[in-house]
């Protein structure tokens, strides 16, 4: 059986970044955007990464530009961005695709675990957010007027 520790992705940096190296944390994965009307919060999940890290919880952000290509930044600027702008320390991921057929594996194998609203696949719009448990499974799918601070109850049942 898959699960999300079978994937990799890359750092902004270029690095690989097996997700297998959070193996036994629980993850929040999430699509980000820089200049999108959800991108405060960046804010909300650095205060909860903060907050729950040191329990096991990371948080993996995915720069993606599909949606009104509001993230048209390079690496170097996503980085300096989310580091100015919200002081971001959890991890972020070189730019994806989320949907179609040049989707990242990690996001086609997410919205098929995880279905949206009426069952729908695809995401629908920038700070879409996956949480995965402890195994590696996928235990939420909340959209991206859910606000990080609201997460906190799903967060703490799964740590």
């Amino acid at each position: 059986m898959t699960n999300a520790y079978d994937f990799t992705a890359e750092t902004l940096e270029g690095q690989p970044a097996p997700l297998a190296e959070h193996k036994g944390e629980v993850m929040l994965i999430v699509n980000t955007a820089s200049k999108c009307g959800f991108t405060p919060q960046y804010a909300g999940l650095e205060a909860l990464y903060r907050k729950y890290k040191d329990r096991g919880l990371t948080i993996l952000g995915f720069p993606c530009n599909q949606f009104g290509a509001q993230e048209p930044g390079n690496a170097e600027e996503i980085a300096s961005f989310c580091s100015l702008t919200y002081d971001v320390s959890f991890p972020m991921m070189r730019k994806v695709d989320v949907n179609g057929p040049a989707a990242h594996p990690l996001y086609a194998w997410l919205k098929g675990e995880k279905k949206g609203v009426l069952g729908t696949q695809g995401i629908k719009w920038n700070f879409t957010k996956f949480l995965i448990d402890r195994e590696g499974r996928v235990v939420g799918r909340f959209a991206p007027t859910a606000t990080p601070q609201s997460l906190e109850g799903a967060v703490e049942a799964v740590l």
